[in-house]
C-alpha cells in the first residue's frame, strides 16, 4: 500500500512523528522509552520495532498492544483519536474490517482475561513503591506492597497468554522482594524469609536472574546487619554469580561484600570491592529515577564508600560522608534521599568520633535519631555510634542515651540489628 493510499491512523501516525522532527529509528526509541521500565525488557530489538514502524506508517495492519498504548502515550492521544474507525456505511472495505476486528476481539477476550494495560500498569507501580522505599515509613508501605501482591496473585488464576503469565510473575517476584524488604526494616524476619522464598521461586519459573540475584543481596545485607559478617560475604558473592554482569544486582553485592569485609577489619578486600564498584559506576549516567531501591546509581557507590571506610576507621571517610550528606540534600542533585542523608550522617559522626570531634559527632547523631527516619533496622548503627562516644566521654552521651531509648522504646541498646 502506497503512503498516499494510507488509512487516516497511518497517516495521522506518520504525521506525529513527523511534527516531532523525528525519524523512524527515533519514533522507536520513543516508544520504548514510554514503556515502564519492567516491560522495556519484554520489548524486541530496536531494529524490529523500526520494521513494524515502516509497516505501520504503510498502513499494511494496525499496531497491537501493547504498541498501541505506546503510540498514544507517546503523541498525546487517546486510542480512539489514533485508530479510530473513519469509515463511511457505505464503505464494503470497512464493514468488512468491522467484521475481523469484532471476531478478534472476541477471541481475544476468550483467551486473556489479562489486559497489556493492566500489567504495564502494575510494573509502574511497583516503580512507584521502589522510589517511595527512601521516605516511606516501612510499614505504611509494606500496606501498598500487599495491596498490589494480592491483586496480582488475583490475576495469575486468571486466563491469560504464556508472555503475560511471565510478566505477572516478574512484577510479583519484585513486589514480593520489595515487601521482604520491608519486613527486615521492620524486624519481622519469618515473614521476610518466606516473601524472599517466594520472590526467588517467582524469579527461577520467569528466569529472571535479576530478582534471583537482588534475594540473596537483600539476605546479605540482613547477615551484615545482625552480625553474621562471613555469611554476609558468603551471600554477596552467590549473588555477583547470579547477576546479570554489570545489572543493578550486581554492582549492589560487591558493594555489599566490600562493607562485610570492613567489618571484618579486612582492608585489603574492602578496597578491591571499592574498586571494582568504581570501574562498573565510571561509565554509568545518573537513572531518570536515582531513588528506585533497585536501581543502582553512580551516587550511591560514594555512600557505600563513606560507610565502608568508617568501619574501617580510615579517617578518609570523613570527606567522603560530608559529600555524600551535602549532595543528599542538595535539591540540584535530585528529589530528597532522607535514609541515604541519615546514613552519612551515622556515618560521618562515627569517624568524627575517632577522630576527637565530639560535638559535631554528638549533633549529627541527635539529629539522626530524632530525624523521623530511622527504621529498627538501623538502630544499630546510631546504637553503634552512641557506645563509641561513651567510651571517649560519657557525658557527651547522656542525652543521646535518652534520645535512643525514647526512640526504641526500650532502655538498652541492641548490640547489632538490621538496613542502609
Amino acid at each position: 500500500m502506497s503512503a498516499e493510499n494510507a488509512p487516516g491512523w497511518a497517516v495521522r501516525l506518520r504525521s506525529g512523528r513527523r511534527e516531532r522532527g523525528w525519524s523512524q529509528r527515533d519514533m522507536a526509541k520513543a516508544l520504548a522509552e514510554a514503556a515502564a521500565d519492567l516491560s522495556r525488557a519484554c520489548l524486541p530489538a530496536r531494529e524490529t520495532i523500526i520494521r513494524r514502524i515502516k509497516s505501520w506508517e504503510a498502513g499494511e495492519h494496525q499496531p497491537k498492544d501493547p504498541y498501541r498504548l505506546l503510540y498514544c502515550r507517546v503523541l498525546g492521544m487517546s486510542e480512539a483519536e489514533l485508530f479510530g474507525d473513519e469509515a463511511s456505511d457505505e464503505d464494503d472495505g470497512a464493514i468488512h474490517d468491522d467484521e475481523i476486528a469484532a471476531v478478534d476481539l472476541a477471541r481475544r477476550v476468550g483467551s486473556s482475561d489479562v489486559s497489556e494495560e493492566t500489567i504495564l500498569r502494575l510494573e509502574a507501580a511497583f516503580d512507584d513503591l521502589a522510589v517511595a522505599y527512601q521516605g516511606t515509613p516501612p510499614m505504611e508501605l509494606l500496606d501498598r506492597v500487599r495491596q498490589h501482591l494480592t491483586y496480582v496473585t488475583r490475576l495469575l488464576d486468571a486466563r491469560k497468554t504464556l508472555a503475560e503469565h511471565r510478566r505477572l510473575l516478574v512484577v510479583g517476584g519484585w513486589l514480593s522482594l520489595l515487601a521482604a524488604t520491608c519486613n527486615i526494616d521492620l524486624h519481622r524476619f519469618p515473614a521476610a524469609k518466606a516473601q524472599l522464598r517466594t520472590a526467588a521461586q517467582l524469579a527461577n519459573h520467569a528466569e529472571y536472574p535479576e530478582i534471583l540475584a537482588w534475594c540473596m543481596e537483600t539476605e546479605a545485607w540482613q547477615a551484615l546487619t545482625g552480625g553474621h559478617h562471613r555469611r554476609a560475604v558468603v551471600l554477596s558473592r552467590a549473588a555477583q554469580r547470579v547477576a546479570p554482569p554489570g545489572s543493578s544486582a550486581h554492582i549492589q553485592a560487591i558493594a555489599q561484600e566490600g562493607r562485610a569485609w570492613a567489618r571484618l577489619g579486612a582492608a585489603q578486600e574492602t578496597r578491591d570491592a571499592i574498586q571494582r564498584v568504581d570501574r562498573l559506576v565510571s561509565p554509568m549516567s545518573m537513572p531518570d529515577r536515582p531513588e528506585h531501591h533497585y536501581r543502582y546509581d553512580p551516587a550511591k557507590s560514594d555512600a557505600y564508600r563513606a560507610t565502608a571506610l568508617s568501619w574501617l576507621g580510615d579517617p578518609a571517610a570523613e570527606q567522603y560522608a560530608r559529600q555524600v550528606l551535602a549532595r543528599m540534600e542538595s535539591p540540584q542533585d535530585g528529589p530528597p534521599r532522607p535514609r541515604r542523608a541519615m546514613s552519612a550522617r551515622l556515618d560521618l559522626a562515627l569517624t568524627l568520633v575517632a577522630s576527637g570531634q565530639i560535638d559535631e559527632a554528638r549533633h549529627l547523631t541527635l539529629t539522626a535519631v530524632t530525624s523521623g527516619v530511622l527504621v529498627p533496622s538501623n538502630y544499630w548503627r546510631a546504637a553503634e555510634v552512641i557506645t563509641t562516644l561513651e567510651t571517649r566521654r560519657a557525658s557527651e552521651a547522656v542525652e543521646l542515651r535518652e534520645a535512643y531509648r525514647e526512640l526504641c522504646g526500650s532502655g538498652g541498646l541492641p548490640g547489632t540489628g538490621p538496613r542502609l
